[in-house]
């Protein structure tokens, strides 16, 4: 068990709701995370962009709270909130002091399970999504990442902008948002994770007369299909484009397979994470042709990514490219020494160490876990990081970053 946590406690109320939760007494505070398989990827071709359009009215006020009512009393319990939608999932959460816990939560749950939809602030929240979606498509770093990722899946909703198209974000209305939401946020598709200073909070009695316990069941859902990214090279030119880029994507296990999920982190901490990794110490500190470079590890439920991107020279790219290929070839062809594994091993353990350090941050990962079916112990990632061997890794998990098996996107300065 890791150091100060236990197990996470998980049960299932009436309507099949899920509730997640692990006490962590010496917090100050208790934090309520509302999770749902509501993402972009369920969204039909019709309703692009509505499920965070749908985040942002969610704020805009329920059947019971005035719009903006629900800040004012978070804040004025003492708490703070946020929301977030993914590709997968959206989730809202609220951190709060414990004695104020029971009343946060029926705040928020009234909030997300009942939103107003009033037809004046839909046309004005339009605007705002409309704008942000500008200001993403006037930033030419994100258009290049999201035409890598629309040439890599361009049959999956993976490879459509979360923020939505313009076109449809025009047609949507507040009965098409009402109806992706009575889909979508049924009692089966939710999780509650509680984290924190729980016991001084008493919420048991308050989760069975819940807007969660009274949530209809829906109907069950259609198995998403696997991405398929397709190999293959492009040249961007974008205007404003201050340095070139170099952008890779690789397809790697969905986040199901929880041990290939860790070592596809160990093998990106092996390539890109520190100085001391292959591709930076080779790219940036010897041969000096990139003036960054990154490997990310993007852990989705139809497939995750592995996403490259090197910043350079224009006259660059094709050496900056050889260099990668030649460090991929070198890494399949040499034993990983011992003092190189212990490294990736100790960077992937600490890092999950340390997102387990915050009440939000053991909420967040208990609850996703719980809303796809992951509900382990905390300390079994670390436990499936350590079956893995460098051999094993340079055999089963490094041939899924060949080069040419990428999506390459080349994006220059118009």
């Amino acid at each position: 068990m890791l150091p100060g946590l236990s197990a996470p406690q998980s049960r299932s109320l009436a309507n099949g709701a899920r509730v997640v939760s692990l006490a962590m007494e010496e917090a100050p505070l208790v934090c309520l995370d509302f999770w749902c398989r509501a993402g972009s990827v369920w969204e039909r071709p019709e309703e692009s962009g509505i499920a965070h359009f749908l985040e942002h009215m969610v704020f805009k006020g329920s059947k019971r709270l005035a719009a903006g009512e629900f800040d004012l009393r978070i804040e004025a319990l003492g708490g703070s909130s946020n929301a977030a939608t993914g590709f997968d999932d959206v989730h809202f959460h609220v951190l709060i002091p414990p004695e104020a816990a029971a009343e946060g939560l029926e705040l928020l749950l009234d909030l997300v399970l009942a939103p107003a939809l009033d037809p004046d602030a839909f046309a004005m929240e339009r605007q705002v999504v409309l704008e942000e979606l500008a200001q993403s498509e006037d930033q030419p770093d994100e258009v290049a990442v999201q035409t890598l990722l629309s040439r890599a899946c361009p049959q999956h909703n993976y490879g459509l902008p979360i923020l939505g198209l313009k076109e449809r974000l025009l047609a949507h209305t507040p009965s098409l948002m009402a109806a992706f939401h009575q889909r979508r946020y049924t009692a089966e598709r939710c999780v509650l994770a509680l984290t924190g200073a729980l016991d001084a909070a008493r919420l048991d009695g308050v989760l069975e007369g819940s807007a969660l316990a009274r949530l209809p069941r829906g109907d069950g859902d259609l198995e998403l299909p696997e991405i398929q990214v397709q190999s293959g090279r492009h040249r961007l030119e974008l205007p404003r484009l201050e340095s070139a880029r170099l952008l890779m994507v690789w397809q790697l296990p969905a986040g199901r397979d929880q041990r290939a999920v860790m070592g596809a982190d160990l093998l990106t901490t092996l390539l890109a994470e520190g100085r001391r990794s292959r591709l930076v110490e080779r790219l940036r500190e010897q041969l000096r042709i990139v003036e960054s470079i990154d490997l990310d590890l993007h852990v989705m439920e139809c497939g995750s990514f592995a996403l490259l991107e090197a910043v350079c020279e224009a006259d660059e790219l094709e050496p900056v490219e050889q260099a990668i290929r030649a460090v991929w070839n070198e890494t399949m062809g040499h034993p990983i020494g011992d003092a190189e594994w212990q490294r990736c091993q100790r960077l992937v353990s600490n890092g999950y160490r340390f997102g387990l350090e915050s009440p939000g941050g053991v909420a967040g990962l208990i609850g996703c876990n719980a809303l796809w079916g992951r509900e382990q112990p905390l300390q079994q990632p670390l436990e499936l990081l350590g079956t893995w061997t460098a051999q094993e890794l340079q055999e089963a998990a490094l041939p899924l970053l060949d080069p040419s098996r990428a999506c390459v996107v080349q994006a220059v300065p118009a």
